[in-house]
């Protein structure tokens, strides 16, 4: 995956949403990431290391080897995993299609929110594959920005989340990957393949949960393709904003907001 193919950006403010996406979402998303002690793990696409510091606090007498494109990410991962005073993750600045670690190298396979953005994500898993020991496990967790409901509806809301849709696409990925994980892990050759939908329901009764999710990790997602958005002449100025509008407005105390993510494990 090259680093054009990532469409959230990599500004500030998109490593602090990723991490706050992490810590709102861990135990929803890592239910099964305690691995055997001294297991040897390779994340994939680790990004500013959000996900890794959560493998490391989950496995502290395992190592992490996290792997990401972007040298900026990996610089901001390892102050993180300093900053928390881990010391079982070492990074690598790789692309994921010329990893050269070993065959059977790794116990376990872990990554989320990294197929969407992969051109030829069959190819990929494939290949990483090969460094899993027979009998390893992979985890994978990913989105489905179609999975998205919510009440008040509103069609601009609905558009401008297609806006993220349809760039992502543009880019070779797929922001609605997470229905294929199935097909995706079995046309890899993985085997004992099961997906789990993590659902995610919001309302009144979750004050805080919702408004940390709808004011700081979807909508801020969906507000930050606005440019490249209306550049694209995907929709115009004005339903752009009152989609966004519409999306910020299911914090208040009618508002609703259902989402899905999916976790695929598997063994070689």
């Amino acid at each position: 995956m090259s680093t054009e193919q990532y469409v959230h950006g990599y500004d500030p403010q998109e490593s602090s949403r990723l991490h706050e996406q992490a810590a709102n979402l861990s135990n929803l998303l890592h239910q099964n990431t305690d691995y055997p002690v001294d297991s040897k793990i390779l994340e994939i696409g680790c990004a500013v290391g959000a996900q890794s510091a959560i493998l490391a606090k989950n496995n502290p007498e395992s190592h992490i080897t996290a792997v990401d494109l972007s040298e900026p990410s990996i610089a901001e991962a390892k102050r993180i995993i300093s900053e928390k005073g881990f010391n079982n993750v070492t990074f690598v600045q790789k692309d994921l299609t010329q990893l050269d670690f070993e065959p059977e190298s790794f116990d376990h396979l872990f990554g989320s929110f990294i197929l969407e953005h992969l051109l030829e994500p069959v190819e990929v898993l494939r290949q990483l594959k090969t460094h899993l020991k027979v009998g390893g496990t992979v985890t994978i967790i990913e989105g489905d920005h179609g999975s998205a409901h919510f009440y008040p509806d509103s069609e601009s809301a609905h558009k401008v989340i297609q806006c993220q849709v349809a760039l992502q696409k543009s880019a070779g990925g797929n922001a609605n990957i997470g229905r294929e994980l199935y097909p995706l892990l079995s046309a890899a050759g993985f085997n004992e393949v099961t997906v789990t939908p993590l659902v995610i329901y919001l309302d009144h009764s979750q004050i805080k949960q919702r408004s940390d999710f709808i004011g700081q990790l979807f909508t801020p997602m969906i507000e930050g393709v606005r440019d490249a958005a209306l550049q694209a002449g995907l929709i115009d100025e004005a339903t752009f904003d009152q989609g966004i509008i519409d999306l910020y407005r299911l914090a208040e105390p009618d508002g609703v907001f259902c989402f899905t993510f999916y976790s695929v494990t598997a063994k070689r």
